[in-house]
């Protein structure tokens, strides 16, 4: 069977396990303050051009969301978010475990409406009861979204002047960031980021590292205190450096660029495969996930060699599906998959 079911069903990129096995048997400072943590750290801030920024290295996404929420926010605030994010749909909770009040709005191919920051920020501004409310405080996208969508510079820079105009943070979650980044639509680079959110997180895990996501903290004032939120949030990794080491070789030479953009183009070769067969998208997506609308029967005959996901129903007879490339996405799977869509569709 071959899979095309995540992105993060492999290791890790073959230059990671090799610095690995190099660094494997020297010893070093824990909890991140070693040389490797700060060397990573540098080799990011080359793409950010924003001097102040502070970089942490995460071991998971659910707890990268959370503790950048946390830091953030107060117990009596609340994020506003789509309601396909991932903050909201697949953390099992986290974010209302940890006190996290998310306040969703219909996503439109996965992103955040402008006009719902809006209208929350005039609705809480207008109540004659602020005290007895949930007082909106942040801003939550996904760069790509859930539905693999992203955001032009021109949307990003809209949704920030509505943070500044209103008082709120904004947060990026960049799980699958370097997807995004190579998407050959796009026009977002790491330093408009860094310009334009006080927040936001750069995907390792979906992007070629064993395990670990960067945290790019702009915003000074989120940045006291942080490593107390790491701490009690259980994302303190004593060993530290194995988290350095890993972003350190992804940015050292541009390889996270590389490995996500070569995984776009494998997705678009994917893309018109189907659509040469008449299979239409449910979304169009221009990064690493692609999500088809196809009829149950076609399914079934591709699921007899292929793993990928079933998403959700569109009618009686059809069906959602994604198909996701990756950092680790052979080529002649890709090849061998368009092959079997021209034989099998």
């Amino acid at each position: 069977m071959i899979r095309f079911n995540n992105d993060y069903s492999q290791g890790c990129h073959p230059s990671i396990l090799q610095a690995l096995t190099e660094i494997n048997s020297t010893s070093y400072a824990g909890y991140g303050e070693d040389e490797w943590c700060r060397a990573a750290a540098q080799e990011i801030g080359k793409y950010l051009d924003c001097p102040q920024a502070a970089v942490h290295f995460i071991p998971g996404g659910t707890q990268v969301n959370v503790l950048a929420l946390s830091a953030a926010l107060r117990p009596y605030q609340a994020v506003l978010c789509a309601d396909t994010a991932h903050i909201n749909v697949h953390e099992s909770g986290a974010p209302e475990h940890a006190g996290i009040k998310l306040v969703t709005c219909p996503g439109r191919e996965g992103k955040l409406d402008p006009a719902f920051i809006t209208a929350q920020m005039e609705l809480y501004l207008t109540s004659t009861h602020q005290d007895q409310i949930a007082q909106p405080k942040l801003v939550s996208l996904a760069f790509p979204t859930e539905y693999g969508t992203i955001y032009s510079l021109s949307e990003l820079e809209a949704i920030h002047a509505l943070c500044e105009q209103y008082g709120l943070y904004l947060y990026i979650d960049g799980a699958r960031l370097g997807y995004g980044l190579g998407a050959a639509e796009n026009d977002v680079t790491m330093a408009d980021l860094a310009r334009l959110a006080d927040i936001f997180t750069i995907g390792g895990t979906k992007c070629g590292t064993m395990f670990g996501e960067a945290l790019v903290i702009t915003n000074p004032a989120l940045n006291v205190g942080f490593r107390h939120y790491m701490k009690q949030g259980g994302a303190m990794l004593a060993k530290g450096w194995l988290l350095g080491v890993q972003f350190y070789t992804l940015f050292r030479d541009g390889l996270y660029f590389e490995i996500t953009r070569q995984a776009d183009e494998y997705a678009m070769a994917l893309k018109s495969a189907f659509a040469q067969k008449g299979v239409s998208c449910y979304i169009e997506s221009c990064t690493n996930q692609l999500f088809l609308v196809v009829e149950d029967g076609q399914a079934q005959r591709l699921a007899e060699k292929y793993i990928f996901e079933q998403y959700e129903r569109v009618d009686d007879t059809h069906q959602c599906v994604r198909f996701c490339t990756s950092w680790s996405t052979d080529p002649q799977d890709v090849a061998a998959l368009c092959r079997d869509v021209a034989l099998m569709l």
